[in-house]
């Protein structure tokens, strides 16, 4: 099971707003080979946070969402660096332009989990370091994988989902 994050919170090349551009992830995630789209969360929104927790007041509010996707690139498995470069072609397609960390952007793909790998190098960090103190990420995540557990702390996406109710992600 390959689970990836969704964002978006400026518009697209051509204008379109944040949720036509999270839509047409989709299809582009559904469009890789080797790969099958399995389920897609409804979307979200949410306020864009920062690392440290706040939200950042300067930036307009993300469409998230996340899909699930099945099956392998390569003989052993689906390779992360294989799928981040696929993610990286998506979002430059989708007009993000990589800068300050943290900034707002038109698309941002993350992956989140591949069939439950650890690994802290190289990039990607799976799983994605910060997903389970993400509201935006838990909620759409337990659409598509009711039963999935964190890799690291085995601990049920319904009991991560308990820690940040407080959180502001809303459906659209």
């Amino acid at each position: 099971m390959i689970l990836i994050g969704i964002g978006a919170n400026l518009p697209g090349p051509h204008g379109e707003a944040p949720l036509v551009t999270a839509r047409a992830a989709v299809v582009a995630l559904a469009g890789i080979a080797g790969l099958r789209l399995v389920a897609v969360s409804r979307f979200w929104e949410s306020a864009p946070v920062l690392p440290a927790g706040p939200p950042a007041v300067d930036q307009p509010r993300y469409v998230n969402a996340v899909v699930r996707l099945e099956g392998c690139a390569g003989e052993r498995g689906t390779d992360p660096a294989w799928l981040l470069a696929r993610l990286q072609a998506i979002e430059a397609a989708a007009g993000r332009v990589r800068g300050a960390r943290n900034a707002a952007r038109p698309l941002d793909l993350d992956i989140l989990d591949i069939d439950g790998q650890v690994r802290a190098a190289p990039d990607p960090v799976l799983p994605h370091p910060r997903l389970a103190g993400r509201a935006f990420v838990l909620r759409p995540l337990a659409e598509v994988a009711p039963a999935w557990r964190h890799p690291r702390t085995g601990q049920a996406v319904g009991d991560l989902l308990a820690g940040v109710a407080a959180q502001d992600a809303a459906p659209l």
